[in-house]
């Protein structure tokens, strides 16, 4: 059967490299994942036919899919740079910038593109090291004292091990798919992630960041649906800490509004030729989960609980946490898109850095978040060194993170402040900001 699966897990196929886009006669470099409304003005060379252009890229990767409609730019560029320069006085964070994702992929270094599968692989020894490790001693010390610690520091590598598989989905663990697959497959099992089913929905979200209907996580409810949810549901998604405790249940039946599960090979989520990938990540996913009933069986249901039950729902809160703040809870409210006013840019320049102290080592610096949705192919040990190269081109479009002490404390009333202003946005409209519903926070408070 592990020959089965690893087999299974190894059918991605690399992207070609020279048969994705046409090339292109360009003031500066494109990049091939620009969205439309964006780039630098190019013109495809003659000859080439608009099939050629359109045609769709393989599904194996979670990064952006989109070719940029070039004769819409064209005739876009200019008003996108002069209505930027208006109304210089006060930034409008909903307005088109005047920089193309060619401008900002030319400011971040070439050697920040590289990725090193052996480094890569290094993290991942590390973390597994210190998750046996950490098993290990709490086993052996097993005192009632020591338990809450083990809990809080094992989830926290927990959610080390979903970042590097997801960094396995976006293909920047290494450039070789097959071993991206197998060890995407083999950190995500382990902490009760389907490997595909969740890569395959966050390329999603990748290519549809910032939009109202699109998006895929923690994407913002139109009033309509907001005002349709029972009281016990609104509950669930805007009182703490039930948000956090989300992700399970969204990988069985999604956000509020949308259907589909990550389990399930015929789910809309995935297209026809993916039910194969997702048939093998679910075979995985139940694998572990009989692992776990076998180590019930063998060391106890208790001793199970304590090592593995409670540390996995603090890395549910982790990734529950971080998904949602890097993408809510700026002081200054952000804009969502829709129709023609939504691009890839405007969309990924909607995020959020933000700095979580110690844990920004642990957990791989995820908290660099802009240029990683911008970029999702660059390793995430090159981010930072990407992302302060970026900013004199980002400009006030890069809102920097507050400072953060050892601990990232400070983000817990950022995301309390989200919770009770960020309830919905309009139903029409194109650029779009979160609204606050006050009868939900006034039936909220305790009588």
């Amino acid at each position: 059967m592990a020959t089965w699966v690893l087999s299974e897990c190894c059918g991605l196929k690399p992207l070609p490299l020279n048969s994705r886009v046409p090339k292109l006669r360009c003031p500066q470099s494109v990049s091939p994942i620009a969205p439309k409304k964006n780039l630098l003005p190019c013109r495809p060379i003659t000859g080439l036919s608009t099939s050629a252009i359109q045609r769709n890229w393989a599904l194996h990767v979670s990064a952006p899919l989109r070719v940029s409609q070039l004769e819409e730019e064209n005739n876009n560029w200019d008003n996108q740079v002069q209505s930027s320069e208006e109304g210089n006085d006060e930034f409008d964070p909903g307005m088109p910038p005047p920089f193309g994702l060619a401008e900002i992929r030319a400011a971040i270094p070439k050697h920040c593109w590289v990725k090193n599968p052996w480094k890569s692989m290094s993290y991942v020894v590390r973390d597994v090291a210190i998750v046996f490790g950490l098993a290990a001693v709490a086993a052996y010390l097993n005192n009632w004292l020591v338990w809450p610690l083990y809990w809080i520091a094992q989830g926290t590598m927990f959610w080390a091990l979903f970042v590097l598989g997801h960094d396995c989905g976006h293909g920047s663990f290494s450039n070789d798919p097959k071993l991206n697959s197998v060890v995407g497959h083999l950190l995500h099992s382990s902490i009760l992630v389907p490997y595909h089913g969740w890569r395959i929905s966050h390329r999603t979200h990748h290519q549809n960041h910032g939009h109202v209907e699109k998006d895929e996580s923690w994407h913002p409810l139109p009033e309509k649906l907001y005002r349709s949810l029972d009281h016990v549901t609104r509950a669930l998604r805007f009182t703490a800490p039930f948000p956090m405790l989300a992700y399970p249940f969204y990988l069985w039946s999604r956000s509020p509004g949308k259907s589909g599960s990550h389990f399930h090979p015929s789910s809309n989520l995935f297209v026809p030729n993916e039910k194969k990938d997702i048939i093998t990540s679910t075979t995985c996913y139940f694998a572990m989960v009989a692992i776990l009933a076998g180590l019930a069986f063998v060391m106890g249901p208790l001793q199970v609980l304590k090592l593995y039950v409670i540390p996995y729902w603090i890395f549910v809160m982790w990734l529950d946490f971080v998904t949602y703040l890097h993408h809510h809870g700026h002081d200054d409210k952000l804009p969502w898109y829709r129709g023609k006013e939504w691009s890839y840019l405007r969309g990924g320049l909607t995020t959020l850095d933000r700095d979580y102290g110690w844990i920004n080592n642990i957990h791989h610096d995820i908290g660099t978040h802009v240029i990683h949705h911008l970029f999702p192919q660059i390793p995430h040990y090159n981010l930072i060194e990407a992302t302060e190269a970026a900013k004199p081109v980002l400009g006030k479009y890069y809102r920097e993170p507050d400072k953060s002490g050892p601990f990232p404390f400070h983000l817990f009333a950022v995301l309390a402040r989200s919770l009770k202003r960020d309830h919905y946005v309009s139903d029409s409209g194109e650029i779009v900001y979160y609204q606050t519903d006050p009868q939900f926070n006034a039936s909220s408070k305790p009588n």
